[in-house]
């Protein structure tokens, strides 16, 4: 049987009628850009992360490059950021025109290490520094990293494309940040019908610099104060991200029961999968195991020729990206770790409403590896 990597057609009953009434509707009545469906949906995420002020987007990237200028960085500025991680991360640093400098990550909690961090930041003296919380969990020092930077002076933002339904000490992972970010693409957690984004943050000042941001700089719909972007949510992608909010504590449920089978029976199968740390409750966004390069192609082969799909998230450190190459100023850390994780990365198919047979069907596809 088949096991796709990654499966977002797997609505709950009466979902997509729910949807298609809404599209017929709002058509209906030409109901595009904002209105009453975004409104609900800032709501509904600041009610679900625990901050007062969310702004909408168009996408995950210009969340990042809003909340960049947000804080604001500027043409020139020295920004840090973790190797391991998409490349929107990197992009959207140089998008603004800031020059990037990376920093190594973590062999025990795969995220963007604190010691190479902390002596970058001293080295650098940054306008401001990015943390990304990666594979549905976070750093095991996420709060060394935010009373660092508050005692430095250094805003930190972090990107939370992957985290969101994460709980870090029963709350939200995204409360306590000064500025954090998200994506709606398809295959998060929580996914829109296109692109979409949201910023989110306590501070007043930096949502009002958001919204002017995300809308073209407006003051008023035609005084600009500032030079901004297009980056407004359409009207449809909240109104499927609201319907979706109200079922994704059951989506994130059910996610994290295929991660527990994981933890589970990948042991007896030979592969040892990685936890998130102590303080996390995950969102299951993915499963995430690290075997050796030489071993992880001859697995692919075998789940390829069973029909299993499987990711590599991320199969390459930012620092090596070609397009990093004229951007990069410096790159923090000599143990290399984020190359040689992504060398070792191998993610097995994880999403909501797997069935206990695909879940049975992938690991007796590795057992059958391991006995060849």
């Amino acid at each position: 049987m088949a096991v796709p990597f990654i499966d977002i057609k797997r609505f709950e009953p009466g979902f997509l009628d729910q949807w298609n009434e809404k599209v017929k509707t709002m058509s209906a009545n030409a109901q595009f850009i904002g209105g009453a469906e975004v409104s609900e949906l800032e709501n509904g995420l600041s009610q679900a992360t625990g901050t007062k002020y969310t702004v909408a987007c168009a996408n995950g990237t210009d969340a990042l490059q809003i909340a960049l200028r947000a804080v604001g960085v500027k043409r020139g500025d020295k920004v840090l950021l973790p190797d391991s991680t998409f490349w929107a991360t990197f992009e959207a640093v140089v998008n603004v025109g800031a020059d990037p400098y990376t920093v190594d990550t973590n062999s025990g909690d795969l995220q963007m290490d604190f010691d190479t961090f902390k002596e970058a930041l001293d080295t650098v003296k940054p306008k401001a520094a990015m943390i990304v919380h990666l594979y549905g969990w976070g750093t095991s020092r996420i709060k060394e990293y935010r009373k660092l930077c508050k005692e430095r002076n250094v805003p930190l933002i972090e990107d939370g494309a992957q985290c969101f339904g994460v709980l870090y000490n029963n709350e939200s992972i995204y409360k306590d940040a000064l500025i954090s970010t998200t994506s709606f693409y398809p295959a998060k957690v929580l996914g829109a019908a296109g692109d979409g984004g949201a910023i989110f943050t306590n501070s007043e000042e930096l949502s009002v610099i958001a919204r002017r941001l995300a809308n073209h700089g407006r003051t008023s719909h035609y005084e600009h104060g500032d030079i901004g972007w297009n980056s407004r949510l359409d009207s449809l992608q909240a109104a499927f991200l609201n319907l979706s909010l109200k079922h994704l504590g059951k989506r994130i449920e059910s996610r994290k029961q295929a991660a527990e089978f994981y933890y589970k029976t990948l042991p007896g199968a030979g592969i040892e999968p990685i936890h998130p740390p102590e303080g996390y409750i995950e969102n299951g966004y993915c499963n995430v195991t690290l075997v050796s390069p030489e071993e992880r192609p001859k697995i692919e082969a075998v789940l390829k020729e069973k029909g299993i799909g499987f990711g590599n998230i991320y199969p390459g450190a930012m620092s090596d990206q070609p397009g990093a190459k004229p951007h990069l100023i410096q790159r923090f850390g000599k143990d290399q770790n984020a190359r040689r994780i992504s060398a070792s990365v191998l993610n097995f198919p994880l999403f909501a409403y797997m069935t206990d047979s695909e879940k049975d069907e992938v690991i007796s596809a590795i057992k059958e590896y391991k006995k060849r």
